[in-house]
């Protein structure tokens, strides 16, 4: 059976306790030899400490880190000096993002992450290998679908190595977009971001922030689980697997998952796909 490369995700904890949940889960998903694990930053760089903190930590303990990176409200000079630190440090990875404004501030003139992709390849070369995102059920911002994967490619010119999706439970639209991204020249790795279910109510609302669809079956089945969280939880395992099957199938080039600084949901689905 084909073994596809995976990466998992984490957010910075913002407790010594968070801290050491986090380093225990992220050893039980070190044995799966993952190529990275990435930590998430803030709106605005606001976990930027915390981040940082946990970046060093999991390098220092000798695994592959990505730490994602935005201008946000940052100058260019705080941004440039961040990324010093994490190449003394000896980080090799970065997931580049336009990301979000803090609270009340104005808007930033680089906006847009192919610029700050830019700004990275200019100042540190190919010192860095640099993920981006992509939104094969679009971005909620984006002009249209076109445009949305045009913006995708400028990334891809400015210097990015690929692609993380926002997560999905639609294969159909994932295999759509990733056509239209060949129609538009597009051809660096394009990896489906894969997000366990294991809380119904806190699925919907992350799904109506970010835009990405609960297909209407999907969002029925999971409700009918009430209070039935064991219920839940085996049956998302079961559709997420099943949902990776068949991007296996049809050529994606990887799985990186949106652990929630959470080991169960995730290893299952890769039980599920063999691959524990």
């Amino acid at each position: 059976m084909q073994t596809l490369p995976i990466s998992f995700e984490f957010f910075p904890p913002k407790t010594p306790e968070g801290r050491d949940k986090l380093l225990a889960v992220r050893d039980r998903l070190a044995a799966l030899n993952p190529e990275y694990f990435s930590v998430t930053y803030g709106a605005g760089g606001s976990t930027r400490d915390n981040t940082q903190d946990i970046v060093t930590q999991i390098h220092r303990d000798g695994y592959e880190v990505a730490p994602h990176l935005s201008f946000g409200g940052d100058t260019r000079e705080a941004v440039i000096a961040l990324l010093q630190r994490y190449r003394d440090t000896g980080v090799r990875r970065v997931v580049a993002l336009r990301g979000d404004m803090p609270s009340g501030a104005g808007i930033h003139k680089l906006v847009n992450a192919n610029e700050l992709v830019a700004m990275i390849r200019e100042h540190f070369g190919d010192h860095f290998r640099i993920s981006v995102a992509a939104y094969p059920e679009i971005h909620p911002d984006a002009e249209n679908y076109s445009r949305d994967i045009y913006w995708l490619g400028e990334k891809f010119r400015a210097g990015a190595d690929s692609a993380i999706t926002q997560y999905f439970y639609n294969a159909d639209a994932y295999f759509y977009f990733m056509d239209e991204c060949a129609r538009q020249g597009i051809d660096k790795p394009v990896i489906p971001g894969i997000m366990p279910i294991t809380n119904f109510q806190n699925l919907v609302r992350f799904s109506d922030t970010c835009g990405a669809d609960i297909p209407r079956w999907l969002r029925h089945k999971l409700a009918g689980f009430g209070e039935d969280t064991e219920g839940l939880r085996t049956f998302g395992e079961e559709v997420v697997a099943q949902l990776c099957e068949r991007l296996r199938e049809g050529g994606a080039p990887g799985f990186h998952f949106y652990t929630m600084n959470q080991a169960d949901a995730t290893l299952g689905i890769l039980r599920h796909l063999g691959i524990v």
